[in-house]
Parts: C-alpha cells; sequence; structure tokens
C-alpha cells in the first residue's frame, strides 16, 4: 500500500511489500540524479547472541558476508562491485545488523542478484572461517586502545546481569578468542537468523515500485523461511546503585558514564517519548548544563546525553570527558543537580516547543540523499519491521508536555536504578 506524503510527517511517497516467505522492502522512489541506496536490514544484533559462550556472532557476520559464495566468489563480488562503481559496506549494532549499497540506478538488478545471492548462498570453509574469526579479535584487541571501548565494557557487565545488553556489540573477549573453533555453530547461527521474515530492505532513490518488486520477487522469491527466535532473558529490577572503575593503560582525560535504566522503544509509550525529550533538554547540545561545563567553566572536553532507542530496555544518560581528575566529583554531581531540577520544577513550554521544532528540523534537513534517507531509517525499520514509526515517533513529540518531562525524571532517574563508570589513564 502506497503512503502519501501529505498524512505524513516524513516527507517521501513509499510502498512497503511483503514476499510470501516474509521478506519485506519498503521502496521509496525520490529525485536523486540517478542514484540509489540498497540497505538489506537483519533484524539480528549483539542483542540476539543468547547462548552462553556465543557472543560476538552478529559482528562476525558483518565481516563474512563479504567472503562470497559458490555463484560469485568474493573476487568476483569485489570486482563487481568495483566495475558498477558502487559502495558496498555494513556494521552491526547491539539490535541490527546492516549491509548497504550505493549505485546508479542502471545496476538495479545487478545489486538485487548479487545481494540475494550473499543472503541465501553464503559459502564458507573452515580455514576462511578461522582467518576471519582471527581478524575479529586482531579488532578486538585494536579495540583495547580506545578508552571509550574499555569504558563501554566495563559499564554494559556492570550496568547488566542477565540481558544480552551485557556485553558490547563485539562480544566477551573470551568467546571471540574461542571464535576459531566455532565453525559448526558458525553455520547454525547464519541458518537461524539469516532468513527472509528476519530481513528487510530499504530501497531508496531512482527506482519504480513495480519493476523493483518484479526483480525482488525474482531473486528472493525462492528463499526458505526459518528463522528462529532468540531466547533473550529479562533484565531483573536494579535495586542499588552500581559502580565502576578502569584503569587505561595510556594517557586520557578522565572519562565518566552516569547511566539510568531505560525503557524499551515504543512511541505510543508517552515516558519514553519523554524520556528522550528530556535527555536532549537537560544535557544535548543547547543544554544549559553543557553549555556551562563547556564553554563558560571550561570543566569538561565534552558532555553528551545518550537515550537509545532499543529492542529491548537499555541505558539512557551522559557521558563526559573531564579536564581534570580532580573535577570528576564535581561534574558528576552536576549531573545530579541537573535532573533534580528537571524532578522539581517544570521545562517552560517554550522551551520545549523549541526543542521539538529542531528535532523536526534536523531530521527532515538530514533527508536530502538516497543513502542519508536509508541511514536514518535503518533503526526504526530494525526496532519495528517498517517505518510508520517515524510517523507515530513524531506525532508522539508533539504531545508531550512539561509536566510529561518532570514525570519521567521522577521515573527513571533514581539513585537504585543508576550505573556509574569512571576510567582514567595512567599518570
Amino acid at each position: 500500500m502506497a503512503h502519501p506524503p501529505a498524512e505524513q510527517f516524513f516527507p517521501y511517497n513509499y510502498t512497503m511489500i511483503t514476499l510470501g516467505n516474509g521478506l519485506r522492502a519498503i521502496i521509496i522512489p525520490m529525485p536523486s540524479n540517478g542514484l540509489v541506496a540498497y540497505y538489506s536490514i537483519v533484524r539480528t544484533g549483539s542483542r540476539d547472541e543468547w547462548e552462553p559462550g556465543h557472543s560476538g556472532f552478529a559482528h562476525f557476520f558483518e565481516h563474512m558476508m563479504f567472503r562470497g559464495t559458490k555463484n560469485f566468489p568474493a573476487d568476483k563480488y569485489d570486482k563487481l562491485i568495483t566495475e558498477m562503481g558502487a559502495d558496498a559496506n555494513a556494521y552491526t549494532t547491539d539490535d541490527y545488523t546492516a549491509y548497504h549499497l550505493s549505485f546508479t540506478s542502471g545496476d538495479l538488478e545487478q545489486v538485487i542478484r548479487l545481494e540475494s545471492d550473499r543472503f541465501q548462498n553464503l559459502f564458507y570453509q573452515e580455514a576462511a572461517f578461522q582467518t576471519e574469526s582471527g581478524a575479529v579479535y586482531g579488532e578486538y584487541r585494536k579495540g583495547k586502545t580506545n578508552p571509550w571501548e574499555l569504558l563501554s565494557e566495563k559499564l554494559q557487565e556492570t550496568a547488566f546481569t542477565k540481558h544480552t545488553y551485557r556485553h558490547t556489540t563485539i562480544g566477551f573477549e573470551a568467546d571471540i578468542k574461542a571464535m576459531p573453533t566455532m565453525y559448526e555453530y558458525s553455520k547454525s547461527f547464519f541458518q537461524r537468523y539469516y532468513r527472509p521474515e528476519n530481513i528487510v530492505l530499504v530501497i531508496v532513490g531512482d527506482v519504480k515500485k513495480g519493476q523493483t518488486e518484479t526483480l525482488l520477487k525474482k531473486y528472493y522469491g525462492a528463499w526458505k523461511k526459518g528463522y528462529i527466535q532468540p531466547k533473550i532473558e529479562v533484565e531483573p529490577a536494579q535495586n542499588g546503585e552500581r559502580e565502576g572503575t578502569v584503569s587505561y593503560p595510556g594517557k586520557t582525560l578522565p572519562l565518566i558514564a552516569i547511566m539510568y535504566k531505560g525503557e524499551r522503544y515504543d512511541p505510543s509509550n508517552r515516558s519514553m517519548v519523554a524520556a528522550l525529550l528530556l535527555g536532549e533538554l537537560a544535557f544535548g547540545e543547547n543544554s544549559e548544563l553543557n553549555k556551562r561545563l563547556t564553554l563558560k567553566e571550561q570543566k569538561v572536553q565534552l558532555i553528551a546525553a545518550d537515550f537509545g532507542m532499543n529492542r529491548d530496555p537499555n541505558l539512557w544518560g551522559v557521558y563526559s570527558m573531564v579536564k581534570q581528575q580532580s573535577d570528576v566529583p564535581y561534574v558528576r554531581g552536576e549531573v545530579y543537580k541537573t535532573l533534580e531540577v528537571y524532578k522539581s520544577s517544570l521545562v517552560a513550554e517554550k522551551k520545549l516547543q523549541d526543542l521539538k521544532s529542531r528535532l523536526k528540523y534536523s531530521f527532515l534537513m538530514d533527508l536530502d540523499t538516497p543513502e542519508k534517507v536509508a541511514g536514518n531509517l535503518a533503526r526504526f525499520v530494525a526496532l519495528t519491521g517498517g517505518i510508520e514509526t517515524v510517523d507515530q515517533l513524531f506525532a508522539a513529540y508533539e504531545k508531550v508536555t512539561p509536566q510529561d518531562i518532570q514525570d519521567a525524571a521522577r521515573k527513571f532517574f533514581l539513585a537504585e536504578s543508576r550505573t556509574v563508570i569512571t576510567l582514567t589513564g595512567s599518570k
């Protein structure tokens, strides 16, 4: 069914089609000088790695999917992509994995042929598996040289005890080290999660609905269903503040993460929507605290809100890089004071309305190319399977009142649901 722009906040007409095997495709024609963005969004991320000892496989397949098939081995796939002048890449997150290409519209059928083949017929032998899993461990070790990676790893391990958000996207180190021995398991992971009913295509740019639908049926139609839901444990309620420290074996300014348990993405949940706005009001780039700590007092190199949208309840809060170790307690205290202000008083109506306008404007202004449209929709698609939620979220923003902001501050930002991690470098 087509959705006319007059009925929606999202500015482009789009069509969702669903093949008989459950594969969904969102087709978004837009003026693009012949360019097309093609995203294959696998609704599996590190969240779905529920079996003990097997974290890291969602990210691992981001690598393996470029290993090729019997029809198009890696060197042949790469040659064809290069000849098209296309740009092919991928990334993995907590909730999904995205494979994306940018190319010219005349190559649409070739891209659909290549992408449908590797998703259905990925082929790799044990030697190639071991080589790639070794490379992933190398990537993990390289990440350990980044203090932000160390902070994030400690934060997730401390804040979660049961849920799979306990490990970062790349996985636990012990699991990654053991990965080269898990060839057979890797094939089962692919067979369970890389299935048509768990994947949504987002195709944006110089495309026609009828032609695209015909090509999708031709190349993806024979793909068999087989998705198996992961058995993810619910995280128990946190009943006390948790703290942790990290020593970084190099020079860095001190880092601090102050995080609270949030709620899963649901635009019909008024308190969740209000909390997203609260994060921007209290700690965003235009917030009073941000301006004071970075510009006026020059206590921090940066302070940033992190209020993510996730399939399951994750963390909401603040990251900061502090200029002096002695100022870490001060910065921490100022974050707490700011939240108390929002708990005890109502935000000015104009301030709230200005934020809503800024969010709408910045979202719309970042939809000017096919790549930006598909990229900005990716998480929404992963969370819900469609893009109707964009309209729902921005409509929900409009309904949030100053009282809703105060209620969210009182509901979520409690000491007993807080986790604080500080990282310091070597002297």
